[in-house]
């Protein structure tokens, strides 16, 4: 008979310069381990992780888990720096933190945003990566096919994206953050009874000067509403090449998502072996 996992209480948080960013990060057991970075997604934070963390830890990982820009402490250093969330902003993000933990070739997972960071970097910088850890495949917008519509039965489960576009959404977001994510945890996880102190613990992370911004950008930029920050502009190129991902990969596939059936089989732009 099985138990199941321990919980890890919320670790303590530190900062790091990395690229443009002070990073806010939790970090667990021991420096020495073997490195897992753990990315969250929107509208998500690290407590998403914390049934995750404990068995890592017994199993000699060092697990680093941040807070992606526009999250609880993580801070933009320059005030004149766009508050992108496009997809290359992400991936720089990642890369940026590893060099500055001077982590070893980690192991990077991630769901949505941390998702789409960690195909990205395992993409473009394999080096910098031992493996990968993806939900849903291949994460990587492709911002080509971005005006192509869906049947209207897929475009409906989209609608937290569509609302964004305008400034009656943007002001939503800012005054509803709790009950907008409470409606997308119930939508998305239909089979998830959380507590509103689950709840309250990630909505934290959204009182930061930076969270609507950077979200209302994301969902702007990958619809080509908005322009990106320039700085990206070389990286998605890169990306738009649909970079084979040549790290080993596992690929977690949802069983039961609120945004229902993906149109094709889980996939994954890969020539890597799978563990």
């Amino acid at each position: 008979m099985t138990s199941s996992p321990t919980p890890v209480s919320p670790g303590r948080i530190a900062v790091v310069r990395a690229g443009v960013l002070d990073v806010a990060y939790e970090r667990h057991g021991d420096p020495a381990g073997w490195p897992v970075v753990l990315l969250h997604g929107f509208p998500y934070a690290p407590r998403c992780y914390d049934d995750v963390v404990g068995p890592l830890v017994e199993a000699g990982a060092d697990v680093v888990v941040p807070y992606l820009r526009g999250y609880g402490a993580t801070r933009f250093i320059d005030a004149a720096t766009p508050r992108s969330g496009q997809q290359a902003a992400l991936a720089h993000d990642l890369r940026s933190l590893i060099g500055a933990l001077h982590l070893s070739r980690p192991i990077v997972g991630g769901f949505d945003w941390g998702g789409r960071a960690a195909c990205l970097v395992s993409a473009l910088w394999p080096e910098s990566v031992a493996g990968l850890i993806t939900v849903d495949g291949y994460n990587v917008q492709d911002l080509s096919a971005a005006l192509i519509p869906q049947l209207p039965q897929r475009e409906s489960v989209y609608w937290y994206q569509y609302y964004l576009h305008g400034e009656r959404g943007r002001r939503g977001l800012e005054m509803y953050r709790a009950e907008y994510a409470k409606l997308l945890w119930q939508q998305w996880s239909p089979r998830w009874s959380f507590s509103d102190d689950t709840l309250m613990a990630t909505v934290k992370a959204f009182d930061n000067p930076d969270f609507v911004d950077v979200v209302v950008h994301s969902y702007r930029h990958r619809y080509g509403l908005v322009d990106g920050d320039p700085a990206y502009e070389a990286t998605e190129r890169r990306i738009a090449t649909r970079p084979v991902i040549t790290v080993p990969t596992v690929v977690l596939d949802t069983r039961y998502d609120g945004l229902g059936p993906r149109p094709g089989p889980v996939a994954i732009r890969t020539t890597s072996p799978s563990w």
